[in-house]
């Protein structure tokens, strides 16, 4: 099963160019799965702050059954977790109240998997592969699929790591800088995970809101194709997540992508919305 989305729905700035100028931010996941016809989100205001099981609950009564969800860990999972030597500093109560507020989405099955990304200061390392671990155990009960940031952990030896444990590898296509990682389609559980982080070479420069300042043009989106239609003869589920959300382009590329895969998308009329006075066209492929 092939699902593809975004990295988030909730954005200011794709009142517009995605949404309808006037929508309300409740009713952008409505928008998003009824209306652009997405089966899948990935969740990351969970980075920021702990998940809400009502908040969940919902986001579920908003989507069609055929909807699921992926979930990004909080940070104090896996951001947070160095002491002033680079040693891992533990939060076993961050784990526990995330796993209870999750609950609604694995008790209707509805979580595809939690998305554990940790940053380019997280090096391989047998501490650090151990946390990995400790991370698997605390969560046991739902899929993970980890997120790696620095080069170093793309290697044979991760990726054999993973497989034994059980544990998803998510590939990433990112800007091609001496500390990130390049992108390299590995399948190590039932799930595979694309994310698509866009190629912004400012990465480490400019403030998050403009990292992800970038447009993927055909050519580029066709490149990932034969990577994608791969994983998704091999792997049970396969998930491919736009997070260059900065002015709609995520909505844009994913649309454009399912296009280029033959999914079923949305049709341009879906981009056509009524404004106050007169009628705008807003066209998600030009």
């Amino acid at each position: 099963m092939l699902r593809v989305g975004t990295s988030g729905y909730s954005f200011a700035d794709w009142k517009g160019p995605v949404y309808p100028p006037t929508i309300s931010n409740r009713d952008m996941l409505i928008y998003y799965a009824h209306e652009l016809k997405f089966n899948t989100v990935e969740i990351n205001y969970t980075y920021y702050r702990q998940p809400s099981a009502r908040t969940l609950s919902a986001m579920l009564a908003k989507v069609p059954e055929d909807f699921d969800f992926t979930i990004k860990a909080y940070r104090e999972m896996t951001h947070d977790i160095f002491d002033e030597k680079w040693h891992i500093k533990d939060h076993p109560q961050a784990f526990k109240i995330y796993r209870e507020e999750i609950t609604p989405l694995v008790e209707r099955d509805r979580l595809g998997c939690v998305l554990v990304q940790f940053p380019t200061a997280f090096f391989p390392k047998p501490e650090n592969r151990d946390y990995i671990l400790t991370c698997k155990e605390r969560l046991s009960d739902v899929p993970l699929v980890i997120e790696f940031r620095h080069k170093a952990w793309a290697r044979e030896s991760t990726f054999q790591f993973l497989k034994e444990n059980g544990l998803g590898y998510c590939c990433v296509d990112e800007p091609q800088l001496p500390k990130l990682v390049p992108f390299l389609p590995r399948i190590t559980s039932p799930i595979a995970y694309f994310r698509f982080h866009g190629r912004n070479t400012n990465w480490f420069n400019v403030p998050t809101s403009e990292r992800y300042n970038y447009l993927y043009t055909d050519k580029e989106l066709k490149e990932f194709v034969p990577a994608i239609k791969s994983a998704g003869a091999t792997a049970e589920k396969t998930y491919c997540f736009f997070n260059n959300c900065h002015a709609g382009y995520a909505a844009k590329n994913a649309l454009r992508i399912k296009s280029i895969l033959g999914l079923s998308t949305t049709d341009r009329k879906v981009a056509r919305k009524e404004e106050t006075k007169g009628t705008e066209q807003l066209d998600l492929f030009s």
